[in-house]
């Protein structure tokens, strides 16, 4: 199922599993002795708090009776003390609980993004960005609470639930029996509700993913909106998104909020019961049980229920964070499929020499964008590469790069295949200058040592003469140190490839690619940066795909691609003469320039 448009809910391509729990639980190990101490100190105020009933039954059965004003006073006394280290407790724990929530958060949210880095580009080219930045933000925040402050209330309740159950048995084991029948039965309703919890809560997450891709598409191309006059019909859709994610929020929510009347509901109920049969068993006057037997038994329940809850809702918090987490490690899990093959080595300086054989290329299984070609470039040449647009002009370059791994057949590199070498020292050595310039936020200087960060300011300003855009960056207001906004929008097309050229010249390729690299510069700044890069290519190999086809002529060789393979090859003078597919080309150009 195609997963690139905004409006269409992903689906999870893989089940939800306890594993993806431990996994997650795997962030808490650096913090485990700090965890252990707040558990600790957890289950301390939990054995306080369960000594109060306890020293009610104490001042009712025994003190009072015997008038014994002392007696009380301690108990009062130990009962305040209680309460104050209680609040010393909590305060620990709330501070603890947000010291590793905000770490956890960091480090996982730093495993996504270390492996978006790495995942190949067809997995970009498949989704809106704006559903892969709502995993690396929102889901992750969503996540905060189930291992920090829901583990531990998970694990404190759980004592307190085994405690009070023992002293409610030591007690009544009739009333006790009476309170756990309410518990089957809430945890038998809460069970059956769990597919459709977890199914509305998918969807919401769904529906939010794709709320946050029209977002991110629709502020990318505000400039294209406000030239169509769009704003009306993008807010329409943008109203329907959002109707989407509240409809979906509170379809979920409504099965959420199920969960307190039931608890109260039961534990009313139970309670009841609880009331009506020791109070029976004590006007019998059996001697079965004490007024102040029934009083810290009543006051057990109300304790239980408590914990009893909160364990619910940690199973609610468990099944709706499922939603994010499957999403998570889904991305978490996409294989890098373009990696370095095992036993990988480091790349030697290359000499240029570029050989495809018999490549075969497909982005979609059984749709060849390249079928069986094979070229030879030697060390030093100029190769421009022309043709109609979707002949697989770039899919070529991308293939050099090996932004994609091939089908079949092999590209080579002075004489070894490309997929011997570790990606990093093959791209090092590759120069890529593409049409659809990027410009990082920062300064100028910044963005030409992007790719070589250990350049000096000489070097930058260097390969910013030569490809001339010295000139323009000196009229700046504070030249190679000014400031340039996301994407380079304080620049001009044309200034943002120039700045990008010369990001892709310091960088010091052996093979350099050009890929539409001069459309957006007037054809003064062309013939001038065509002067200054003839003593850079020199002795490198460069791959050039123009459009513009004066700025090929001087190339030793052009290939015309179609429909993946080469259907002429030449020198421009040999081509012209051929008068075949590049020759209509050319003079179709002419005949419009």
């Amino acid at each position: 199922m195609a997963r690139n448009k905004f409006d269409v809910d992903e689906k999870l391509e893989s089940s939800f599993s306890f594993d993806h729990i431990k996994r997650l639980a795997r962030y808490l190990i650096p913090f485990k002795w700090l965890m252990f101490a707040t558990i600790g100190l957890m289950l301390l105020t939990s054995v306080l708090n369960m000594l109060a009933p306890m020293i009610t039954r104490e001042a009712i059965d025994v003190r009072l009776p015997a008038g014994d004003k002392k007696g009380i006073l301690v108990l009062g006394g130990i009962m305040v003390a209680i309460y104050l280290i209680n609040a010393v407790i909590v305060k620990f724990r709330m501070v603890t609980l947000v010291k590793v929530g905000q770490s956890l958060v960091a480090n996982l949210r730093r495993d996504i993004f270390k492996h978006l880095q790495i995942l190949p580009f067809d997995f970009y080219d498949s989704r809106p960005h704006g559903k892969i930045l709502v995993r690396v933000i929102n889901y992750v925040n969503s996540i905060n609470n189930l291992l920090t402050g829901g583990l531990i209330n998970l694990i404190t309740d759980l004592f307190t639930v085994v405690i009070i159950l023992v002293l409610m048995f030591t007690l009544s084991l009739k009333l006790s029996l009476i309170t756990l029948g309410g518990v089957f039965v809430f945890g038998g309703i809460i069970f059956a509700m769990k597919n459709k919890q977890r199914r509305v809560w998918q969807d919401y997450s769904a529906k939010q993913s794709n709320l946050n891709a029209y977002i991110h598409e629709s502020i990318c191309g505000i400039k294209v909106t406000q030239s169509f006059s769009r704003e009306k019909e993008n807010q329409r859709i943008f109203e329907t998104q959002c109707e989407n994610v509240r409809t979906s929020f509170m379809r979920a929510k409504i099965i959420d909020i199920c969960n307190w009347p039931m608890v109260e509901t039961i534990s009313t109920i139970t309670t009841c019961i609880v009331f009506l049969v020791g109070g029976a068993d004590l006007l019998s006057g059996s001697g079965a049980i004490t007024t102040g037997t029934l009083v810290a038994f009543v006051g057990y329940v109300n304790m239980f229920w408590t914990p009893v809850l909160s364990l619910c809702n940690y199973y609610n918090q468990l099944i709706n964070t499922a939603a994010y987490l499957e999403r998570i490690f889904e991305v978490m899990d996409t294989p890098a499929t373009v990696e370095d093959l095992p036993g990988a080595v480091e790349m030697p300086p290359i000499k240029g020499d570029v050989d495809f054989r018999d490549v075969t290329f497909a982005y979609e299984e059984g749709v060849n964008i390249l079928k069986g070609l094979s070229f030879s470039v030697d060390r030093g040449k100029t190769i421009a590469v022309v043709g109609p647009t979707g002949a697989g002009k770039t899919t070529i370059i991308n293939l050099l790069s090996r932004f994609y791994d091939i089908q079949g057949g092999e590209i080579l590199i002075d004489g070894e295949n490309i997929t011997r070498y570790t990606l990093r020292s093959l791209r090092s050595q590759v120069g890529v200058m593409l049409q659809d310039t990027f410009i990082f936020s920062g300064t100028v200087m910044d963005n030409i040592r992007y790719g070589r960060l250990d350049a000096t300011d000489e070097e930058v300003i260097s390969a910013a003469k030569t490809v001339c855009a010295h000139d323009f960056i000196t009229t700046l207001e504070n030249g190679y140190y000014t400031e340039v906004n996301e994407r380079g929008s304080r620049l001009s097309v044309g200034q943002r490839q120039l700045i990008s050229f010369a990001r892709a010249l310091l960088a010091d390729p052996r093979i350099l690619i050009l890929d539409e690299a001069t459309a957006s510069i007037d054809t003064r700044t062309e013939q001038a940066l065509q002067t200054g890069l003839a003593r850079l290519l020199k002795g490198r190999t460069s791959f050039v795909i123009a459009h513009r086809l004066s700025t090929i002529r001087g190339a030793d060789n052009i290939m015309f691609i179609d429909g993946g393979q080469i259907v002429e090859s030449g020198t421009h003078e040999q081509l012209m003469a051929q008068k075949g597919r590049y020759y209509s080309l050319c003079t179709s150009q002419y005949e419009l320039g």
